[in-house]
């Protein structure tokens, strides 16, 4: 195993010819048979796709993206032979909080660059040092530029071990961590390591879901019994987890090959289409872009194979948690969470937003943060 602990600087600077392949591939688009009434019923629509291209064709400043990426200092380091990504902003700010703000799928450290600065130094922005974090914002092994993954059996439990190790690494005995989707999972088996020093996890979701057992259902509200069924309605609509499940590679070929293809794949972006979702284009633009220049589609979406085939029991949650929970989004049922996790001690809910809440509401989510993390 590679002993190599040492962190060396990164910068992001896709080669011109990845940008100049990526127009050429683009101008030759071609999408299929619109199905009758071209709405998201089916799918990815032709006329979302077809506005959607000539904006990447023409109204999208990659290079931009980067200078604003660039904003911020990004490091690699190798743990476990595995290259890991992220970015490090330490506060200023004396004795600020350790946080660990992990992304989305099909998200990435690009989720949370509008967050870095409040959390960082809160005085610029308006706020108290007293709520000041020194943030770390690592890409999952197999994610962005946290490639290649070295070899199988990555699940969100392998990766928690990782990035406490990176935290160590960086000089850090104490902290907290922040995530959604798969960054709220990761986060979660964070909790249930629940390493020394551990400061506790807050979360847009709890993954937790009914067992079969009738009793479950007693402490049920409306709200609860509400959430219930936008449940059904996500799992109605959320095929790629059942496909990345059991033949991501497959699906990977044509997403890999086709940035067109890539873009309709992250319809998560648009809600699938309900109508719901802030996320802008030029945010979904960016972070499609960056699976289409790092090639990660495959890697990424083979977390869904290692999760269902991990064969791990669940474990309970005993470290201190908070949960936010968004209009739009996965609404996690609290009876349900209560189950799973010990010791929720913060439960937020908010009027607008979705999933990626990092990128639609970012103020809403640090001020969450803010109150979680220094109200004891």
């Amino acid at each position: 195993m590679n002993t190599n602990e040492s962190i060396r600087p990164f910068t992001v600077n896709i080669d011109q010819a990845d940008l100049d392949d990526l127009q050429s591939r683009l101008a030759r688009t071609r999408l299929p048979k619109p199905a009758p009434g071209d709405n998201w019923d089916y799918g990815t629509p032709n006329q979302y796709l077809s506005e959607m291209v000539d904006r990447w064709q023409h109204n999208f400043d990659w290079r931009a993206q980067e200078e604003r990426m660039n904003a911020f200092p990004h490091y690699l380091t190798e743990i476990d032979d595995q290259t890991v990504h992220f970015i490090h902003v330490p506060s200023k700010v004396a004795n600020a909080t350790p946080l660990l703000l992990i992304h989305t799928y099909p998200g990435s450290f690009v989720d949370f660059l509008d967050m870095i600065g409040p959390l960082t130094d809160p005085a610029a922005y308006g706020g108290d040092e007293a709520d000041a974090f020194s943030v770390v914002v690592p890409s999952i092994p197999g994610f962005g530029f946290s490639t290649p993954l070295v070899d199988r059996g990555w699940t969100m439990a392998r990766v928690a071990r990782t990035f406490d190790k990176l935290m160590r690494r960086l000089g850090y005995n104490s902290y907290g961590t922040h995530g959604s989707d798969g960054g709220a999972m990761v986060s979660r088996e964070l909790g249930v390591l629940n390493p020394e020093g551990f400061l506790g996890l807050h979360v847009l979701q709890l993954f937790s879901f009914p067992s079969g057992d009738p009793a479950e259902f007693e402490k049920f509200t409306p709200e609860d019994y509400a959430a219930l069924e936008h449940l059904k309605w996500f799992q109605s609509v959320g095929g790629y987890n059942a496909i990345n499940s059991t033949r991501p590679q497959t699906v990977a070929v044509g997403i890999s090959d086709s940035p067109v293809g890539q873009l309709a794949w992250n319809e998560l972006f648009n809600n699938f289409g309900n109508g719901t979702s802030l996320v802008t284009p030029e945010q979904i633009l960016t972070e499609v872009s960056l699976y289409w220049f790092t090639n990660t589609s495959a890697a990424a979406g083979r977390y869904h194979y290692e999760e269902a085939n991990a064969g791990a029991e669940p474990q309970l949650n005993h470290a201190r948690t908070g949960v936010a929970v968004f209009a739009d989004d996965f609404k996690t049922i609290r009876p349900l969470a209560d189950r799973d996790n010990s010791n929720i001690t913060h439960w937020t809910t908010f009027p607008t937003g979705g999933h990626f809440a990092a990128l639609e509401r970012p103020t809403d989510v640090v001020t969450d943060l803010r109150t979680f993390f220094h109200t004891r």
